[in-house]
């Protein structure tokens, strides 16, 4: 989502304004929070609303009708629990809640935790749940990676597959990752077999859970959002299937995506939005319990570190277990292998680190990471909250580093391109991200993690500009120089200790025509050119191959602080712009028995003094290979300007 630095945190305000039930508690249930329940002859429901006076709920034989033909009273049960059951087979409705409070009847709502709804979310949908599973689904098992072999590619569904050059038939839908053979006009593959041919390991999708902008009853409009406006965060997003009126339809086609990059050798992150809601009058969160889910200020509006019109509140017992929850569900029902936490420093440590240990008591390999910022100072101490430099306290959680990202690339809103164009000053930020961010002896710069796997190592993403608008605004270089900064930049990124992460068409030297915020604009802003596959085959090449040196030598990935701090050398180089590093004492962890890289972001010529030895090179002057294209016998390591060279030694 669009992103501002976060700025420091003011007064600590009251989290919530809840009025309490007539004990003068709030009472949350024990048990796991299922608000409909479909038994095939009576479907049980229930909606929390502690402090409701009544509750009702309303069933209609479409997402659309104006008329209930059925209203149920419900009844006040443990836990703060209104329930009612309803004894008939009743598959295919669709319902709604609605409770009273204060004498007023608030409007209705799908509830918090619908895991089903209709076209645009507005009611929850009674399904038959072994009817949403492909052929198949019970044998999906996520593929067996080593954390060395972790490669992440962030993708947008639309993005992805909408151009009319991407061969695929199912253009901006889930399906579109399902289809294999899929080429260019030039015949080179596109969509899942082009991942395949990249090497990345993990597919991280933008939001996929029901969000609020994209009218699904007007999908021929072509309309275009990143989903950062959640709305229904256990349902699947609609305008992405090809049905959205029909709920089994988005949930099979969400399955039968996830399954299908589980056959090809991925596994699946999920971007995930639980630090605000899309307007909050619209949802169930202020419909059925106003005041408690959000955090607020004295004055009763609403706290926005968000900057998006509110912020959750995480550290509220109910939310805590409703984000917990959910995030068990993804991984349960969808077989999701890992989340990326959007604007992560709005919620607290504590209900992070309970989070961790939920879900990796589920998967010990989930992979758990996000945005260690805010928009703005949200409404809790800056101490107990997921920002980065509190990644340490974190229980394996990452978070995303802007230490090597500005850097490199040069900082967000900045006119420079870094180092990778021979800008100075960043060289300590490069080691700080080269060392996946843990303590170090050679490096100045304080450390944030415990765990190089806690580091992201990245240098584009979705949000700001993609890394050749960067380029093009920022330097007046030649397209050949540019893409030569993509390279070194890159080679920084794959051979940084932390997590690789990488933006969907960097590969292809995609461009969005310069906009920075590109959340709501057009496919001709975002869609991928898949021609560009074509045009810049030598840098999907590089990339390829980066991944390929990466997953052969799982020296760059130690995985493990104590490791890195033995095993890595900073190399001195009397060069603002040169960052040289050597990994040894590899016999048992590589088949190398050192990785020495230069990244030489200078404009002249480098030659560093290493070990003597007999060497490989993998990379060198905008080529590389995984198998090695030399052999090298000596003491010097040479990298040409904005270059990159990488020597295993054997």
């Amino acid at each position: 989502m669009k992103i501002f630095k976060f700025f420091l945190m003011g007064t600590f305000a009251a989290a919530a304004m809840a009025s309490c039930a007539s004990d003068g508690t709030i009472t949350v249930p024990e048990a796991t929070l299922e608000e409909c329940v479909y038994l095939g002859n009576k479907t049980e429901f229930a909606v929390w609303a502690p402090d409701a006076e009544e509750a009702q709920l309303k069933l209609y034989h479409s997402a659309s009708d104006t008329q209930a033909f059925k209203t149920v009273d419900m009844k006040l049960s443990k836990g703060g629990l209104w329930k009612a059951t309803v004894k008939e087979d009743v598959k295919g409705a669709f319902y709604t809640f609605q409770v009273k409070k204060e004498g007023k009847w608030l409007e209705e709502t799908a509830g918090i935790a619908a895991k089903a709804v209709g076209v645009n979310g507005t009611r929850g949908a009674v399904v038959d749940w072994t009817e949403t599973d492909p052929e198949g689904w019970a044998e999906d098992k996520s593929p067996e990676i080593k954390p060395s072999d972790i490669i992440v590619y962030e993708m947008h569904h639309r993005d992805f597959s909408i151009h009319q050059t991407s061969g695929v038939s199912n253009k901006g839908k889930y399906l579109a990752l399902t289809e294999e053979g899929t080429k260019n006009p030039d015949g080179l593959a596109t969509g899942i077999d082009h991942l395949k041919e990249l090497g990345v390991t993990y597919v991280q999708l933008l939001p996929s859970t029901d969000f609020i902008t994209v009218d699904e009853t007007r999908l021929e409009d072509n309309q275009y959002n990143w989903g950062y406006d959640p709305y229904n965060y256990n349902a699947v997003e609609g305008s992405y299937s090809t049905d959205p009126y029909n709920p089994v339809t988005r949930i099979k086609e969400f399955k039968q995506m996830v399954q299908a990059l589980h056959k090809a050798g991925f596994r699946v992150i999920l971007d995930v939005v639980y630090n605000h809601t899309t307007d909050a009058s619209k949802t169930g969160f202020q419909r059925t319990m106003p005041g408690y889910f959000y955090r607020f200020r004295e004055d009763g509006t609403f706290f926005d570190g968000s900057g998006c019109g509110n912020e959750t509140a995480s550290e509220q017992e109910m939310f805590r277990k409703y984000m917990i929850e959910s995030l068990e569900w993804w991984m349960k029902e969808y077989h999701i292998d890992g989340f990326r936490f959007d604007l992560m420093a709005i919620h607290d440590i504590e209900t992070m680190n309970i989070i961790s240990e939920r879900l990796h008591a589920i998967d010990p390999d989930v992979v758990i990471y996000g945005e260690g910022w805010a928009a703005q100072s949200p409404a809790y101490p800056a101490e107990e909250i997921a920002l980065k430099q509190n990644t340490y306290m974190l229980d394996r959680i990452g978070a995303f580093s802007d230490n090597i990202r500005d850097a490199v690339r040069g900082p967000l809103g900045c006119e420079n391109a870094g180092f990778m164009d021979g800008v100075a000053g960043n060289k300590e930020n490069i080691e700080f991200g080269i060392a996946g961010g843990v303590e170090h002896p050679q490096v100045t710069v304080e450390r944030w993690t415990t765990s190089p796997l806690q580091h992201v190592s990245y240098v584009s993403c979705h949000d700001d500009h993609c890394l050749r608008d960067r380029l093009e605004i920022a330097t007046k270089a030649s397209e050949q120089d540019r893409l030569k900064m993509v390279k070194l930049a890159q080679t920084a990124v794959y051979t940084s200790q932390g997590i690789p992460f990488i933006f969907a068409g960097e590969e292809l030297y995609r461009h969005k025509q310069g906009v920075k915020n590109s959340y709501n604009k057009p496919d001709s802003i975002n869609a991928i050119d898949w021609t560009y596959k074509t045009k810049y085959n030598d840098l999907v090449k590089y990339y390829a191959e980066l991944a390929a040196i990466r997953h052969a030598h799982p020296g760059f990935c130690l995985g493990d602080a104590d490791l890195v701090r033995e095993k890595l050398q900073f190399i001195e180089v009397d060069d603002p712009c040169v960052v040289a590093f050597r990994i040894s004492g590899l016999e048992g962890i590589d088949s190398a028995k050192s990785l020495t890289v230069v990244l030489n972001g200078s404009k002249k010529n480098v030659k560093i003094e290493i070990p003597k030895g007999d060497y490989v090179v993998l990379a060198q002057d905008g080529y590389a290979d995984a198998d090695g294209f030399g052999a090298y016998s000596g003491n010097h390591c040479a990298a040409a300007a904005t270059s990159a060279t990488i020597l295993a030694e054997m």
